[in-house]
Parts: C-alpha cells; sequence; structure tokens
C-alpha cells in the first residue's frame, strides 16, 4: 500500500510531510510525496520552487524509506492531480496540511482541502502546522 502526502511548501505542507513520513515508516509504506498546482503565467504559492523540491527530495532520500517526489504543473488543479493518483494507486492513506482561514476567506476562494476530503475515495488525515 501507499501513504500519499499533499505537499505544499508552507508550514502546513511541512506538517503533512512529517506526519507522512512518520506513518509510512510505522506501517512500512511506500510513501509519495506530490506537489501539484496548475501553472500558467501567474505564480502559483502552492508549487514548490526548484529549491524546495530539492529539499523534499533530499530528505526523503535519507529518510530511508520507500519514498518519491512527484510535481505536477500541467494545468490541472491540485485536486484533479490527487484524486487521479489516488485512483490510480493502492493509497492506504492521503495525508493533507491545513490552514486556518476565516469562514469568508472559504467562502470566497473556496477550501482545497475540502474539496479533497469530499473527492477521494480513500481515509485522509488532515493535520495542523
Amino acid at each position: 500500500m501507499t501513504i500519499l502526502v499533499a505537499y505544499a511548501p508552507r508550514p502546513e505542507g511541512q506538517a503533512a510531510l512529517e506526519k507522512g513520513l512518520e506513518i509510512a515508516e510505522r506501517r512500512n509504506e511506500h510513501l509519495i510525496v506530490v506537489n501539484a498546482g496548475p501553472g500558467g503565467d501567474k505564480e502559483d504559492l502552492s508549487v514548490a520552487d526548484a529549491r524546495d523540491a530539492e529539499r523534499v527530495q533530499t530528505l526523503l532520500a535519507n529518510s530511508g524509506l520507500n519514498a518519491e517526489f512527484k510535481q505536477f504543473v500541467r494545468g490541472q488543479s491540485a485536486v484533479s492531480e490527487i484524486e487521479a493518483l489516488v485512483d490510480s494507486l493502492p493509497v492506504s492513506l492521503l495525508v493533507i496540511g491545513l490552514r486556518k482561514r476565516s469562514a469568508l476567506g472559504k467562502l470566497i476562494l473556496g477550501s482545497v482541502a475540502q474539496d479533497i476530503l469530499l473527492s477521494v475515495s480513500c481515509p485522509v488525515l488532515a493535520v495542523k502546522a
């Protein structure tokens, strides 16, 4: 089975990564850390830059786990990319990070975490930074 971590270069993404590493080690499962965003002309702060991606890859390589980092910036939303991975892999758990947002912020901008919770077919663990 596979532990899937939805990673963004923010404190809540780091918290999800750390929890995913802990659970994958405890369960002796494959770990996939995914970072995704639609890309395009506008800067997307949820997409890891080269330095951060390298840092995550080094962390995974030094963990001693069967782990890999995947980054998708190909015009699809992070939710779509995560759904596709959950549907194509034997995912036992998806780990996501949560950030505090106001009710108005959620209403206007929506919530990626909520979209993930409502759309994937596997258990989801949500962690705070």
